[in-house]
């Protein structure tokens, strides 16, 4: 019978300095391949061409490296990439490039699908097959780092976590692959270019700010009042707006880093003065910033996009107490819609 091999990436240096010490070989080997799986982005042991062919040999024996495949890609008139990710599997995900005069930013996936069940949104249709490993989190950003390089010239500067899957419900892979991004090893992203963005599960907030994670919270809001938050996102009747609240004032209390809530305003659903006055107190709590985001529909049902002068409403309220407001327009129209809502997302990771 074929034993599975495990996914080198799986180990750490240290790890793999071990194991070449155990195969009577010299630690500093251990170095030289993490290096490659990481900083270089190898696809295959015959690419560490600094290594012995023996010792490749070896690892190909031992270890597979279960690196992510961009399937189709497509590239919208404002400089928008989708990238389909094809996995080793054969499962697919989606990543998305999106660019502005001055930087380009990431829109990576989580999870395969997505276990909530957020009306609005095109990825809580697709059941949740599994959580991605830390490597292929870290690939799609390698390949979007890539893409920026080859389209606009300059490297990646931002990542958001806004992509297919709840980020905080593949907490642990999540964290390993944005140590691996601002390791000197890796990309040596600064982690305030990072944003992760939840739809607020109060427990793994406080967690973060345990963790003194130093990247910044982006929170789908999407109401402030519980009856209409939990019509339009379901699971959240399990994580009332209270407990929310409480969460996100220990984040800030523990980690003085702002929070940004994203808001799609729907016509019928919360564009209303209650929905304004309701988010207008919810601001007050914690310091904060509004992403009001034109929606992208996925069908003709009851999610459709507010209009503009309920947008200005909640703009004009916002900024009479001080928060900052901004309104993200769609992005890649001439393309296929990305996962969810994210190719809406002109995000802000700074």
């Amino acid at each position: 019978m074929q034993i599975e091999k495990k996914d080198i990436r799986a180990l750490s240096k240290d790890q793999l300095r071990d194991f070449f010490v155990a195969n009577n070989d010299k630690a500093f080997r251990g170095n030289q391949v993490y290096e490659w799986l990481w900083s270089k982005g190898a696809h295959s042991f015959e690419d560490m061409t600094n290594v012995a062919k023996t010792t490749r040999s070896m690892l190909e024996e031992n270890f597979v490296i279960n690196h992510i495949k961009v399937d189709t890609m497509q590239r919208s008139s404002d400089g928008t990439v989708k990238n389909a990710v094809r996995l080793h599997d054969g499962l697919v995900v989606e990543s998305v490039l999106i660019p502005t005069e001055t930087r380009t930013t990431a829109c990576v996936s989580s999870q395969v699908g997505c276990s909530l069940d957020c009306n609005f949104c095109a990825t809580a249709r697709l059941k949740r097959m599994r959580n991605l490993e830390p490597g292929e989190i870290y690939d799609q950003i390698l390949a979007i780092d890539k893409e920026s390089r080859l389209y606009h010239n300059h490297p990646l500067s931002n990542i958001v976590f806004m992509g297919m899957g709840e980020p905080l419900m593949n907490y642990n892979n999540v964290i390993k692959a944005i140590d691996m991004v601002t390791s000197p090893e890796g990309l040596g992203m600064s982690p305030k270019r990072i944003m992760l963005s939840t739809s607020g599960i109060p427990k793994m907030i406080k967690k973060m700010a345990d963790d003194d994670v130093k990247f910044k919270l982006a929170v789908s809001l999407h109401s402030a009042i519980d009856e209409i938050r939990a019509k339009i996102m379901p699971f959240s009747k399990n994580f009332p707006l209270k407990d929310l609240r409480e969460a996100l004032e220990y984040w800030y209390r523990k980690t003085k880093s702002k929070i940004s809530y994203e808001y799609v305003v729907w016509k019928g659903i919360n564009d209303d003065k209650a929905s304004i006055d309701a988010l207008v107190k919810f601001c007050k709590y914690v310091p904060c910033k509004v992403n009001l985001i034109e929606y992208n529909p996925i069908d003709d049902g009851e999610f459709q996009q507010a209009s503009e002068e309920s947008i200005l409403a909640y703009i004009k309220a916002l900024e009479n107490i001080g928060v900052v407001v901004k309104v993200r327009r769609s992005r890649g129209k001439d393309i296929d819609a990305a996962c969810g809502q994210l190719a809406n997302k002109e995000a802000d990771a700074v």
